[in-house]
């Protein structure tokens, strides 16, 4: 199992990086090449609404993702800070399975796609 763990100020400027970021972990981990615009918008999704709930609660406390690739699946995590409900209609669809959680830390959503992890 390799995991990429990223983190980065809660602006929306650095939305479009993380995207970058997963959509090349992603094509690295072996996910059709039909879903990285599902995954690209998708971790788009989830972490604008990261960052618009950091610059609600805790503006000092960075946005942070990881991406992992294991058994066939590439999965990404985002948590944010008790934003519940924003947005996850549209993350539900566009990821092949959505779990949304509550951690200490806030809510945490994990995105999957089945990949040929390589």
């Amino acid at each position: 199992m390799a995991t990429v763990e990223v983190s980065f100020t809660p602006l929306p400027a650095h939305v479009r990086t993380a995207r970058l970021v997963a959509t090349a972990v992603a094509r690295r981990s072996g996910v059709d090449e039909a879903l990285l615009d599902e995954v690209r918008l998708a971790v788009g999704e989830a972490c604008s609404r990261a960052v618009e709930a950091h610059r609600l609660h805790c503006p000092a406390e960075p946005v942070r993702i990881a991406l992992t690739d294991a058994a066939g699946r590439f999965e990404v995590e985002v948590t944010d800070d008790l934003d519940r409900g924003l947005g996850l209609a549209v993350i539900a669809g566009l990821a092949d399975d959505v779990r949304i959680s509550e951690t200490s830390g806030g809510i945490s959503i994990t995105m999957s796609w089945p990949a040929h992890c390589a």
